[in-house]
């Protein structure tokens, strides 16, 4: 019986919480729409797509061009370029402070970040919005960061992939946030007019002046499953209206059956089906 007698090992108490707490935790994710546990490796694996309902989970700009691009191998582009504070706006904090605090929350230097690399072995200029910087909002610098991607796929007979997800224009920057949606279009009609493809991907959500402007020119529109799709939100459009929205309004599947969009993609399939349709437009050129 000596095993019995065996001393047993001092177990040291602490009050520190950090010391305390379970091993488990931050293994797990609770899915918003079914409330399953997932775990978060297996939910990387699957695109950051619940395994149990299908819920596509928000994905930052820099996942979604590693995803894209062959071998996640592609040239980062403009990281340069920055916003500033033409108007000196203030509301409840000074406007540069909100750009400094984004910065360093999100790890980015603005709303969208692009890149150059190849899809399916086509030359491609992506860019991905990332609804941590400021809720995603189009200022003056992501209108130039995606104009810039535009002219160099003109000019480089490129494709362009633009995943959109944000809350429209940004209000701290006024009327110059709103000239962004003419000055990409007309760009967008220069890279049409030299019969390249444009391909956008609506994501949640996708709203205000980015939906009333480039996001809904594209040469095929792509939506991801239950994607929030529309100028001004459902309970704007309600208390205007003073009408109850249908069932899914502005949800992707909605804007499917409206023929407002062309394709709602689960994003596990996302990648092949945008190679199929580079493979099919770039070399008949349409």
């Amino acid at each position: 019986m000596a095993w019995f007698r065996r001393n047993k090992p001092k177990i040291e108490e602490s009050n520190d919480d950090e010391v305390r707490k379970v091993r488990t935790e931050g293994i797990f994710i609770k899915c918003p729409e079914c409330e399953n546990p997932l775990y978060r490796r297996e939910l990387r694996e699957s695109h950051h797509v619940c395994t149990h309902c299908d819920y596509h989970f928000r994905l930052g700009g820099r996942e979604r061009l590693d995803e894209l691009f062959d071998d996640g191998n592609y040239e980062k582009l403009d990281e340069e370029i920055t916003s500033g504070d033409p108007l000196g706006f203030v509301d409840t904090k000074p406007y540069i402070e909100r750009i400094e605090a984004a910065k360093k929350s999100s790890g980015l230097p603005e709303a969208i970040v692009s890149g150059k690399g190849k899809v399916g072995g086509h030359l491609t200029y992506a860019g991905a919005m990332d609804m941590s910087f400021i809720g995603g909002s189009m200022g003056s610098a992501v209108g130039e960061k995606i104009t810039r991607l535009i002219e160099r796929a003109t000019e480089t007979r490129g494709a362009v992939i633009i995943f959109s997800a944000s809350g429209g224009a940004r209000m701290q920057e006024g009327t110059l946030s709103l000239m962004q949606m003419a000055k990409i279009s007309a760009a967008l009609a220069r890279l049409h007019d030299a019969r390249l493809p444009f391909i956008s991907i609506l994501t949640d959500p996708t709203t205000g002046g980015v939906t009333a402007s480039f996001a809904m020119l594209g040469d095929v529109i792509v939506a991801e499953p239950k994607a929030l799709i529309g100028f001004a939100g459902p309970r704007v459009i309600e208390q205007t209206i003073r009408q109850k929205l249908p069932k899914g309004f502005q949800r992707s599947e909605f804007l499917l059956g409206h023929g407002m969009v062309d394709m709602v993609v689960d994003r596990r399939e996302m990648r092949e089906t945008l190679i199929r349709l580079l493979d099919f437009m770039m070399n008949k050129n349409l």
